[in-house]
């Protein structure tokens, strides 16, 4: 692409993962909404790329986390860097927006800084939660965040950050919670509908496919009319998931591709991966608890790092225990069957549950985040 083929307010916007993929295709939407005029380069996933002007990169396909896992990527992280520096270099964008996924997007913010483009954060990183000596890098390298809890402003202030809050923009995307009530229903005739979410990404997909499932085995000799549900993404291959299972599949046991949250909604109870997932199901009013299982290395290295109580973002934005999280070698089916099994013996746990989780999305704003960030964005560039 050639210098004079781009017009002077072009976009460079990066996300990596399946997430942020998914906020920053809204937030392209919105901006073109707002400015059809400009052109949006994008690094990211599919999503992105259905809604960009140029796409330059499939970087959520290969997402790592945790410590370990990144260092894997680092050959194709070090191309990719090379490649935005050198199109920041021969385009020269009015700004670049980095979307979460800061281990990769703080080199990018590097490259931004020197070359003085600025640079807003959409979905900062969770830096209170571990590491939060890096506040101080993003209050240098960015010109506004955009947070998506409503205590990060005060946050980063304290580091000379400047954060706005506009709302989780989860909102925008989630519907209202189905009408559900778990009172004076026959627990042990009900059939229940019980969601697995064993993570977007491979390592999680590997070690929580296989404990959800024999967890469900469990759970249906005391429940028989339980059905599962994996949820796997729409461009998941479900062979992969059946050769996780090590076995012929239960007949109550089923994978599903939900389109817009509607079966999720339905469900009684979910076995939840930790991670957005969790805040999700929460928007939803669907009980669950949250495992996470990592490799080893990892896991150690994490309880170093990690400054928050609970894993699950449910439980660090309430202050408490709304949801129970099994970590490691508690993340077992035998655990983990033994808590589901407890609250379908108890409707009234899985009523309170479901109404702490409903306060919870009355606390994170309202629907239009998207909008709302992209007109402040597309204003602080006009001044």
């Amino acid at each position: 692409m050639n210098k004079s083929s781009l017009p002077t307010e072009n976009i460079l916007i990066v996300a990596g993962d399946v997430s942020g993929d998914l906020h920053a295709a809204n937030l392209i939407q919105e901006m073109k909404k707002l400015q059809p005029s400009i052109h949006i380069a994008a690094i990211g996933g599919r999503l992105m790329k259905q809604k960009a002007d140029s796409f330059l990169f499939d970087l959520a396909a290969q997402g790592a986390t945790g410590f370990i896992e990144p260092l894997k990527k680092m050959p194709l992280w070090l191309r990719l860097l090379r490649q935005i520096r050198q199109y920041m270099q021969n385009q020269k964008p009015r700004a670049v927006i980095a979307v979460d996924f800061y281990g990769f997007n703080h080199q990018v913010l590097n490259l931004a800084e020197k070359l003085q483009i600025p640079v807003f954060y959409y979905i900062a990183p969770q830096v209170w939660a571990s590491r939060q000596y890096r506040a101080k890098q993003l209050a240098r390298l960015t010109k506004k965040m955009f947070v998506i809890y409503p205590f990060e402003p005060d946050f980063h202030k304290q580091f000379g950050g400047h954060a706005v809050f506009h709302g989780n923009p989860l909102l925008d995307i989630m519907p209202q919670p189905a009408e559900h009530s778990y009172i004076n229903q026959d627990g042990k005739n009900k059939v229940w509908k019980l969601g697995l979410l064993p993570g977007s990404r491979h390592s999680e997909i590997s070690r929580l496919t296989p404990a959800f499932y024999q967890a469900f085995k469990l759970i249906v000799k005391e429940f028989p009319n339980t059905q599962a549900y994996l949820f796997a993404l729409p461009d998941a291959d479900e062979q992969k998931f059946l050769d996780l299972l090590g076995e012929k599949p239960h007949p109550n046991f089923h994978i599903v591709k939900d389109k817009n949250y509607e079966l999720r909604s339905q469900m009684d109870f979910l076995l939840a991966c930790s991670g957005t997932a969790t805040l999700e199901n929460a928007l939803l009013g669907v009980p669950m608890l949250v495992a996470y299982k990592m490799f080893w290395p990892t896991y150690q290295i994490a309880k170093m790092v990690i400054k928050v109580k609970h894993i699950s973002l449910v439980n660090i934005l309430a202050k408490k225990e709304v949801v129970k999280e099994f970590i490691q070698d508690k993340a077992s089916p035998q655990i983990l069957a033994q808590e589901v099994i407890g609250m379908f013996q108890n409707p009234q746990k899985l009523q309170a549950q479901r109404d702490l989780l409903l306060q919870l999305r009355a606390s994170l704003g309202q629907p239009g985040v998207a909008g709302r960030a992209a007109k402040e964005i597309l204003e602080d560039l006009e001044k």
